[in-house]
């Protein structure tokens, strides 16, 4: 384990992280974590643990993960996007190629109503920026 630690750990939570600041700097040397915030990352919002006053360097830190944190998720979802266009590709082969007729029988008004779903959605959020794309070049 390296010697250098970082001066804050975060705790990652499904909304957020619980922040904790490390401390090696006792007489046993041994790690201690003392629970600074609860950061909840859908709306930034930072909540000190207690009465505690969080320092400007404590804020610092804790901002510059929360940016962090934002834009890995935002790339985590793009991914994401990504591979479901994949796994439609793939889908599309198997029905093609592979699928027997009772396993197209067990999954293809589910497949349906999702696709018809995820195009209506598509097609209104196009419909949606074009609109906005027109009146923003009138003006």
């Amino acid at each position: 384990m390296s010697t250098d630690l970082p001066d804050y750990y975060f705790r990652i939570r499904e909304n957020g992280a619980l922040v904790f600041r490390v401390d090696t700097d006792n007489r046993q040397r041994r790690i201690e974590m003392d629970q600074l915030a609860t950061v909840n990352v859908r709306n930034g919002e930072v909540k000190p643990q207690g009465d505690r006053q969080l320092s400007d360097d404590d804020i610092a830190a804790i901002q510059g993960w929360l940016d962090e944190r934002v834009a890995l998720l935002a790339r985590r979802d793009i991914d994401d996007i990504h591979r479901a266009v994949d796994h439609l590709n793939l889908t599309t082969q198997w029905a093609q190629s592979k699928a027997s007729d009772a396993q197209l029988e067990e999954v293809t008004d589910t497949l349906l109503l999702a696709m018809h779903d995820l195009r209506s959605t598509l097609v209104r959020k196009k419909a949606d920026r074009m609109m906005k794309a027109r009146g923003a070049g009138e003006e």
